[in-house]
């Protein structure tokens, strides 16, 4: 694990409780493990981090936000979200491979929507030219895929485009 992989996860670990563990285990099941921290915490603890690891560079943020998603921890993979919604402007509609696998994974809703609404409706609404039309096409791609979080995110973010 990275330094500040390391950072955050000892962090989130640090500020939970048992009993928001147990709670969030009963309220959205197995298939995440939850250490217990606040979102309050998670976003306090990247914020650290961001002083810690300053200027952190595209390729940092994107290996760091995988890191942390990889390991199937709610409090994890929220910090990778808050991470990338801190990093937007780093951000490029290549990185859109990635968060597609984040969100084929998310398995919640209070995953799949901060990571839709948050990270990638405003990438792709930043985006211009040959770079929006990538993205666009990604989106009509993933409205057709068979995993239910793709699908949402893209219909998602497809209408709420549409409206802006």
């Amino acid at each position: 694990m990275s330094d500040a992989g390391d950072f955050v996860d000892r962090a989130l670990q640090y500020e939970a409780t048992w009993e928001r563990a147990a709670a969030s285990s009963a309220l959205w099941g197995h298939e995440l493990e939850f250490y217990g921290a606040s979102v309050g915490a998670i976003r306090g603890t990247v914020r650290d981090l961001n002083n810690r690891h300053k200027n952190m560079t595209h390729d940092e943020v994107t290996a760091l936000s995988s890191e942390l998603w990889n390991v199937p921890v709610f409090e994890r993979r929220l910090a990778a979200i808050v991470l990338l919604q801190g990093s937007l402007a780093l951000l490029n509609n290549t990185d859109l491979t990635r968060i597609e696998g984040f969100l084929r994974g998310a398995v919640l809703q209070e995953i799949s929507d901060p990571l839709t609404f948050d990270v990638v409706a405003p990438l792709i609404d930043a985006l211009r030219g040959s770079d929006r039309k990538r993205a666009e096409a990604a989106l009509v791609r993933w409205a057709q895929d068979g995993n239910p979080w793709l699908r949402r995110a893209a219909h998602a973010i497809t209408a709420k485009l549409a409206a802006a």
